[in-house]
């Protein structure tokens, strides 16, 4: 992100200690004493800057070095640069205490701004935004609009009514609205003067220009902030800077006293003549201050949009073009849901805007507050807004998923937006492979409208974007899961970093390669771009960058071997440390939807996928972390899950293959087993079932715990074989024919952990859990009705009376395991 040199800077600024931060604070507490304040001190300043903004915790200055720059601060004669550097310090250490700087006796504008903007980064701790906006307009009311001072009060303004919105009284805001109206609609069309020229200097070249617009023709109409010049004026300055405020002062102001009809009367005006006659009509009569600003605020923005027609001669003003039409729309937005007369106004050309900039790629941006305003206003104009969700949703995604900040913009639109898409949210659900790729499309939703299978929400955004919006997307998720796209979102969620190396493959091998976004140049991948091109595996690539949801999964483990050389890639990496924030995430939401069959696949489908993800580095273990934590959540919403998938649990345990990788998973399992394979969770529940997990986990547990030399068994952890132990008594306390062999193989693995050859497969810890263990479970088995009650309590005795009161069975009944557990271990040799 900074270069090498500005990189050393902070690194420098970070380890600078508080010993040798207070010796620099008394040599520029010696600088700001002196009375010529020259570049020593200007350099020193900037420094000090430097040193107290590159850490994320504040730094503490002496109270004589904080006295003196708030004195510097407040020095008429002082050099404004200066001025800004203290300003900015004292700005990075608040809040503070220590800061006790006077707004009254300010006089000077530009102090009064940087002022200003020092108290209110303080925080309204002692009323301070309201007494800096009380001060702000006692200088709005005792100066003329034009009034030259007003240029930097005016943004400490805006900042007030964000922060307070209720510091203005109503002849205030009266007031306010006026210089408003004042300085959007009659700033001069004239370009600033020039500074005073030198001894060359003449009268004529001295002489400003008209302003111009983008494409260099002479305004002829009032100006905005899109009109051209070399030097502004202050009025013309107040004018963006009234632009800049307009939005946050109209949801302030909001619809009131004459303008009552438009929130009393909404539902009567929507849709009516009446309304088009008021927007024809208001322009003929005098209108009080407010509704003249929404009168103006209105003709400006439709200057804007016309101003954004004009071809820019400078990239700079084509930027600033796209930026004013999104501001423009969000102001008629606004407009428009104060006074719904403005909605019949600003239609024709928002349709016609929207018509222009959708075939721009460039102008991609504009669409999102353009649809939210459909969204918004599309019943009471009888407007179809299926275009434009189609557009939206199925190509933006798909053509800018490498832009961030479009990626941010477009999550946040669907956050924000999810209380107007009542009539829409199974777009959201079912459509969304383009933004998540996460949707199937459900037999329940096969007659669903056309506008129902829109694309939104693709993953490439997420997989190209995922540090920055894994929080918006964690938020975004509990309104798109639902039964219907479960399994498939939880496919593509696990298959996120495949997208993510797959995404970086297509843009390496895009033919325009001025247009292509930075990736990480220091990973060569040939083997990898070949495979993208051979036609053998376009149909699984195809698959993973499908723009709707398919129906139907594919096995991508193909693509999880091509693509191995690019788990090294950075983005990669980061995309693989979000997937298991998001998949906790998608448990979250889809436990509250779930019934008993998708709670059956969601269990096969964690089982299935435990071997089959994409080997980036630490990738398995975090998604297996989940995954066994999820397993273990399901089967406690249904505990006959264990019996109805019996086959298949059977089927997982049957291999070692893999154990070591997937030991959360396999432990999670083998204790899900021993806990709810049982009538008292499952009346189907049969004594051949019990033998046959009995046999599989005895296998099991045999493969893990030999020690052979001459064969490459990876290590087990001790965990596991504790879990199984401990499994494997439960189900013979639970068929007692089973209890001999259980009683053998607990006694051959105490003997085992006495072994040797067991060091060097578990540490000493280890091998020590695994004797403990042992010798419990065997105590408990020499009497079987005591251990059925513990291994397998009912459910009268699982409730919480059992294990607060001393004389209920449950705590005597521990007790005496305890003292016969204790008695058989003494009696034990070595």
């Amino acid at each position: 992100m900074f270069s090498a040199g500005a990189e050393s800077l902070l690194h420098q600024a970070r380890e600078i200690q508080d010993e040798e931060l207070k010796k620099f604070c008394s040599r520029i507490c010696k600088l700001l004493q002196a009375e010529d304040l020259g570049p020593d001190t200007l350099d020193s300043l900037q420094r000090l800057f430097l040193i107290i903004s590159a850490t994320k915790y504040s730094r503490r200055l002496e109270k004589t070095c904080v006295d003196l720059l708030q004195a510097t601060l407040g020095l008429p004669a002082c050099p404004e640069q200066l001025q800004v550097l203290c300003a900015a310090i004292l700005r990075e250490m608040s809040p503070s205490d220590s800061l006790s700087l006077a707004w009254d006796h300010t006089q000077n504008s530009r102090q009064l701004s940087l002022v200003a903007s020092v108290l209110l980064a303080q925080g309204d701790r002692n009323e301070e935004v309201r007494a800096v906006g009380q001060g702000v307009l006692r200088a709005l009311e005792s100066r003329q609009p034009e009034g030259p001072s007003l240029r930097h009060l005016l943004p400490v303004m805006a900042k007030v009514v964000v922060l307070s919105p209720g510091t203005l009284q109503e002849d205030q805001a009266t007031l306010l609205s006026k210089r408003l109206v004042d300085w959007l609609r009659y700033a001069s069309l004239q370009q600033g003067l020039p500074h005073s020229g030198g001894f060359f200097s003449t009268p004529r070249a001295r002489q400003p220009g008209p302003v111009t617009e983008v494409d260099g023709a002479v305004a002829t109409d009032f100006f905005t902030v899109l009109s051209s010049g070399h030097r502004f004026t202050d009025d013309q300055w107040l004018n963006v800077q009234a632009f800049s405020m307009l939005r946050a002062w109209l949801l302030h102001s909001g619809p009131e006293g004459p303008g009552t009809l438009d929130t009393d009367d909404r539902s009567e005006q929507e849709g009516s003549t009446l309304s088009v006659i008021s927007a024809t009509s208001s322009a003929g009569r005098l209108l009080p201050p407010r509704e003249r600003l929404r009168e103006v605020a209105f003709e400006y923005c439709q200057r804007l949009i016309e101003q954004s027609n004009r071809r820019a001669l400078r990239k700079g003003d084509s930027d600033l073009q796209k930026a004013c039409l999104v501001e423009a729309v969000l102001v008629l937005d606004v407009l428009c849901r104060q006074d719904p007369s403005f909605l019949y106004r600003s239609l024709s050309c928002l349709k016609a805007l929207h018509g222009r900039v959708r075939g721009d790629p460039a102008s991609v941006r504009v669409l999102l507050p353009l649809a939210h305003f459909f969204l918004s206003h599309g019943e009471a104009a009888a407007v179809d807004s299926e275009a434009v969700y189609q557009h939206l949703f199925t190509r933006i995604p798909v053509e800018q998923f490498h832009s961030p900040m479009l990626a941010f913009e477009f999550i946040q639109f669907c956050r924000d937006n999810l209380h107007l898409f009542s009539g829409h949210l199974s777009t959201l659900r079912l459509s969304f492979p383009n933004l998540f790729k996460l949707a199937p499309p459900s037999a329940a939703c096969s007659t669903a409208p056309s506008r129902v299978r829109t694309a939104v929400l693709c993953p490439q955004f997420l997989a190209w974007n995922s540090p920055p919006l894994t929080s918006e997307f964690v938020a975004l998720l509990p309104a798109l899961v639902d039964a219907g796209t479960a399994l498939e979102m939880l496919h593509a969620l696990l298959d996120l970093p495949c997208l993510t190396a797959v995404l970086d493959l297509q843009l390496r091998s895009a033919p325009a390669a001025s247009e292509r976004p930075l990736w990480d140049t220091s990973l060569r991948a040939p083997s990898c771009l070949e495979a993208f091109r051979d036609p053998q595996f376009q149909g699984l690539f195809q698959y993973l960058l499908r723009p709707k949801a398919s129906g139907a999964t594919e096995r991508l483990a193909p693509l999880h071997q091509l693509l191995q050389p690019m788990a090294g890639c950075a983005r990669v990496a980061q995309c693989a440390q979000a997937v298991p924030t998001l998949l906790q995430a998608f448990f979250s939401a889809v436990t509250q939807v779930a019934d008993g069959s998708l709670i059956n696949q969601l269990a096969l489908l964690l089982l299935g996928r435990s071997d089959s993800l994409y080997p980036a580095p630490g990738y398995a273990a975090g998604v297996h972390s989940v995954l066994s934590s999820q397993f273990l959540a399901l089967c406690t919403l249904k505990p006959s899950l264990v019996v109805e998938l019996a086959r298949d649990l059977l089927e997982f345990l049957g291999s070692v293959n893999g154990l070591c990788s997937r030991a959360s998973l396999v432990t999670s399992v083998v204790w899900a087993i021993g806990e709810y394979l049982s009538v008292t969770y499952d009346r189907r529940c049969t004594v051949e079932q019990i033998n046959k997990f009995f046999e599989a986990l005895e296998a099991l547990l045999f493969e893990v715990t030999q020690c052979r030399p001459s064969a490459a068994l990876p290590r087990c952890p001790p965990q596991v074989v504790t879990v199984l132990m401990t499994t494997l008594t439960k189900l013979a306390s639970r068929s007692q024919d089973l209890i001999p062999r259980a009683s053998l193989l607990l006694s051959k693995m105490r003997t085992l952990a006495h072994s040797p050859a067991t060091s060097s497969t578990h540490s000493e810890e280890g091998a020590e859990a695994i004797r403990t263990r042992a010798t419990e479970l065997l105590t408990l088995l020499k009497m079987p009705s005591v251990a059925q009650f513990v291994l397998t309590p009912s459910t009268e005795v699982c409730s919480p009376r059992y294990h607060r009161d001393a004389n209920t069975a449950l705590p005597l009944a521990l007790r005496t395991v305890s003292r016969l557990v204790e008695r058989e271990a003494g009696l034990m040799p070595g």
